[in-house]
């Protein structure tokens, strides 16, 4: 097929269907390092590297669906979040946002902590060698099997997360023999601002203990007086993908707050608090994140202003990234099938994935951008929608975007900033294979979760 200009949908400064206005890059063949990984660069002829390796050749060798993750970036990530918080604060990988053994081995390298979710998480944490006591144990409905190997290993701290579970720790504690550290999570009524379904802090949700009516000081007078538990300090997490920190500093008030009343009633001052994660990235041009040491400067300068106000002693502050860190690392690497232009509206571009390795457009009505990655082009620019091959309306993974109007079966195009979420998220919707996780470092390429394969669906399907 020639790569003639199709007579598509809109050009330009343009209005799309949904009434939002949109102007297309002064140019598509500008990569804006804001949302591509450090390494991403474009070569004279117009093709695309990470890493030092072209993605054409990344994708003869590894295939398409493919998630590239840029291991130098990562570790650099991990750096600026340790070097801006210091010694005297952890920084917690949330690994809900994307884990693998070696994602473990490159944070523990790095002098990263580990935030786990559930015993699948705490397993690949423990096969990978991390440490136990720099691992915490969060979620929501924790197994007592769950448990009961997270304090056998000496996990750092579990995060209780309901009266039920207060006693459920503090028993298998005292069965093992333990004295298991924890923190008690609690809801301080703040909605980040950010989509419906991951804001985490307002009351109306199935997350934590309330600070509303007294319950978050129950828990602690609770699990004060249990031998099992060694209480260190309270959990708060108000959301994703944000990038204000006023809710941060309500959140902070409401915490340091409840460490006041603490040391009223009990005579003790907790020595720790964590304010969770949720800190946003860019997911395209328009997303303007902070950086860690900004983020760093402005927590800790509210810690200490509510301690000082409340006569407490500045506890130590630990937070979880782990979108901040992963998300922006990688992109997935997609190979056009077919494109329809749809006049007066937009093209439908088709790639060989979708939903199943990207549910996040479907889920959370999430942005993305694209590019064209596997040569230059000059057409004009074309507004797209790039959308997968699954048996579902719904199955876009950019809504609206930019890709030359010569776009074409064959061609290699890449979604940016899906670090976080993609693969751990992912699917065998309508039996779709699950994309491999290659890192891409100094020239050199290695799988480091492997594709899956028929052989693989067919194994778990006994009947």
């Amino acid at each position: 097929m020639s790569r003639s200009a199709h007579p598509a949908g809109p050009r330009h400064a343009d209005v799309l269907p949904e009434g939002h206005y949109a102007a297309p890059p002064t140019d598509l063949n500008v990569l804006d390092p804001k949302v591509w990984s450090q390494t991403v660069a474009r070569t004279a002829d117009g093709g695309t590297t990470v890493g030092g390796i072209e993605v054409a050749r990344l994708a003869e060798e590894f295939g398409t669906p493919a998630y590239f993750l840029d291991e130098a970036d990562f570790r650099a990530r991990c750096a600026a979040w340790r070097d801006a918080f210091g010694p005297d604060a952890d920084v917690f990988y949330a690994g809900k946002a994307f884990l693998s053994r070696a994602v473990v081995r490159w944070l523990h390298e790095e002098g990263l902590n580990l935030d786990v979710c559930s015993g699948g998480e705490l397993a690949t944490a423990l096969a990978a060698g991390m440490p136990a006591e720099r691992i915490a144990l969060h979620g929501n409905n924790k197994s007592e099997e769950e448990i009961e190997r997270a304090v056998a290993a000496g996990v750092g701290r579990i995060v209780l997360d309901s009266f039920q579970e207060i006693v459920r720790v503090a028993h298998i504690a005292d069965r093992l023999g333990k004295r298991q550290r924890v923190q008690i999570r609690v809801t301080v009524g703040v909605e980040a601002h950010t989509h419906e379904f991951i804001a985490t802090a307002h009351e109306d949700q199935k997350f934590g203990i309330a600070l509303a009516g007294g319950q978050a000081a129950e828990a602690v007078r609770r699990a004060l007086k249990l031998d099992g538990l060694e209480l260190i300090g309270i959990h708060s997490h108000i959301g994703s993908q944000i990038f204000d920190m006023a809710g941060f500093e309500v959140a902070a008030r409401r915490v340091v707050g409840l460490l006041a009343e603490v040391r009223d009633e009990h005579g003790v001052e907790l020595p720790e608090i964590d304010l969770g994660g949720g800190l946003g990235i860019a997911y395209t041009s328009d997303d303007d994140p902070r950086e860690p040491h900004e983020i760093a400067k402005a927590l800790n300068e509210i810690v200490a202003r509510e301690c000082e106000a409340a006569k407490l002693r500045t506890p130590r502050i630990s937070v979880e990234p782990g979108r901040a860190i992963v998300g922006p690392t990688a992109f997935t690497l997609y190979t056009v099938g077919t494109v329809k232009p749809l006049d007066g509206l937009r093209t439908y571009v088709s790639v060989d994935g979708g939903m199943s390795d990207n549910i996040r457009t479907a889920l959370y009505d999430a942005e993305y951008t694209v590019a064209l990655v596997s040569r230059r082009s000059d057409a004009e620019p074309v507004l797209v929608r790039v959308v997968g091959k699954h048996c579902e309306s719904g199955d876009i993974v950019v809504k609206d975007a930019f890709l030359p109007a010569d776009v074409a079966p064959g061609d290699l195009i890449a979604v940016p900033a899906t670090g976080a979420y993609c693969r751990s998220m992912a699917s065998n919707y309508n039996h779709a294979l699950r994309p491999p996780v290659v890192a891409v470092r100094d020239g050199e390429a290695r799988v480091i979760v492997r594709r899956e394969t028929e052989e693989d669906l067919l194994r778990l399907d006994v009947g």
